[in-house]
């Protein structure tokens, strides 16, 4: 039976890139996927389009594809990637000129737009998920509407004979579903391949996460290797069948217990995992460790598609201010709490104007609150005071004050830091998918 092997290069943005070497190196795959696309992600690379055209696509993408191009040549591994952020034209062109400075021929790049859905909502009169409120509520604010493709516009890349397909926004599972889709020739009506498909693509999107790194927790779920974490393998038969596993020199495992825990994240009703693509059934999902570091998986299913797509929306909704400073020795937690204290003072008597506020000590009882963090004093602490505002000027003050603490706090303080930042919010909207006309346009070499 004919085999697939697709390589997972990345998990987010800002992922390693050695790991995706060594699967075009080792990994004997036919495809390397990178997926580095998250909600925010794309409404500030669609910032950076409108400050300048030519950008707009991953921060990192030049980097990677230097680093992968030329293996990928030499031995015919097609690269599929949502890197081109909120301008993949812009992405692609950056490939070929990689290319063409690494005297490669012979590359056929595709981009896939049409996932930017700003202008056609924008006056629609579109009721927010996370909310109920309207869309009209936040339309000056909006920055970014990127709608999540299937893999439609992906499979028309390959069968054009693209060797390297850049999108914008698609499904995470689409940049692997579309390959095994186009090779074994699928109907993309068959809901029960589609959700065995959406299962595999679900168990790769985040890389590491699935060969033990997010997994690791010494003393309780110990990883070998860890330092040289190894990115995933998936081997997929024509029939659906497939088993997870690595390069076998490199750090990581597969184990059941990974790949449950991956299958598990991010998903809400794993009965009903909606998708452009397909509704996905992870509930009937079998995993057998059939070898070390070899996981095989079966039992995914699913139903028809709705025919809806997710929308991604991002906004400004505020910014935020924010000053740290540190403490150490005997007594470093009343003199961190005093320190809060003086600020919470001194932001009050200004007048400084906070939607939201938190006066955490660091090490302390900055992830879960005074009274579930309760326990011993430690030797060190670190102060740090965080607001949300309506202007940039009130954020700038926060940090400020944090700063002052070096002549007008506690004794001993150090390592003062202050920021203010402007604050890109998600939320969602779902529209019908005849709101997206998705086109492919391309780059030879």
């Amino acid at each position: 039976m004919k085999k697939i092997r697709l390589g997972s290069g990345a998990g987010y943005s800002g992922d390693r890139i050695e790991p995706a070497v060594e699967l075009a190196e080792k990994g004997d795959i036919q495809y390397l996927c990178f997926e580095c696309l998250a909600e925010r992600t794309i409404a500030i690379a669609q910032q950076a389009k409108m400050k300048d055209p030519a950008q707009g696509y991953d921060a990192l993408l030049a980097a990677r594809m230097q680093a992968v191009l030329p293996v990928c040549h030499k031995k015919g591994i097609k690269i599929i990637t949502n890197m081109g952020a909120a301008n993949p034209q812009a992405g692609a062109a950056k490939i070929k000129q990689i290319a063409e400075k690494l005297n490669i021929r012979g590359l056929k790049i595709a981009a896939v737009s049409g996932d930017d859905v700003l202008a056609a909502i924008r006056d629609q009169e579109l009721t927010i998920e996370e909310t109920g409120a309207k869309l009209s509520t936040i339309k000056d604010k909006l920055v970014s509407a990127n709608a999540y493709l299937g893999v439609a516009p992906i499979i028309e890349a390959l069968q054009a004979g693209a060797d390297i397909v850049i999108t914008g926004r698609v499904a995470d599972p689409a940049l692997f579903i579309a390959p095994l889709v186009y090779e074994f020739g699928w109907s993309l009506e068959d809901w029960n391949l589609m959700g065995q498909a959406t299962v595999i693509g679900h168990l790769l999107e985040c890389a590491g996460q699935v060969t033990g790194g997010y997994f690791s927790d010494p003393g309780f779920k110990d990883v070998p290797g860890v330092g040289q974490l190894g990115f995933p393998i998936a081997e997929v038969g024509a029939d659906g069948s497939v088993v997870i596993t690595k390069v076998e020199s490199a750090g990581g495992m597969v184990t059941l217990a990974t790949c449950k825990e991956q299958l598990l994240y991010e998903i809400h009703n794993p009965k009903t995992y909606f998708t452009p693509d397909v509704v996905a059934d992870f509930t009937g999902v079998k995993m057998e460790q059939i070898a070390k570091d070899q996981v095989s998986v079966s039992g995914g299913a699913g139903a028809a598609k709705t025919g809806l797509l997710k929308v991604s929306l991002g906004y400004v909704d505020s910014y935020i201010g924010e000053g740290q400073i540190s403490y150490a020795g005997p007594g470093a937690v009343n003199r961190g709490r005093l320190a809060l204290d003086i600020v919470k003072q001194r932001l009050e008597f200004m007048g400084v104007k906070m939607q939201e506020s938190r006066y955490d000590l660091m090490g302390v009882d900055s992830l879960h609150g005074e009274k579930l963090s309760a326990g011993h004093d430690p030797y060190e602490v670190r102060v740090r005071v965080t607001g949300r505002t309506e202007t940039m000027a009130e954020a700038v003050r926060i940090g400020n004050e944090v700063e002052t603490l070096y002549t007008n706090g506690p004794a001993g303080g150090g390592g003062a830091w202050k920021s203010a930042r402007e604050v890109v919010a998600m939320v969602s909207v779902i529209v019908p998918d005849s709101v997206v006309n998705y086109s492919v346009q391309y780059e030879v070499i």
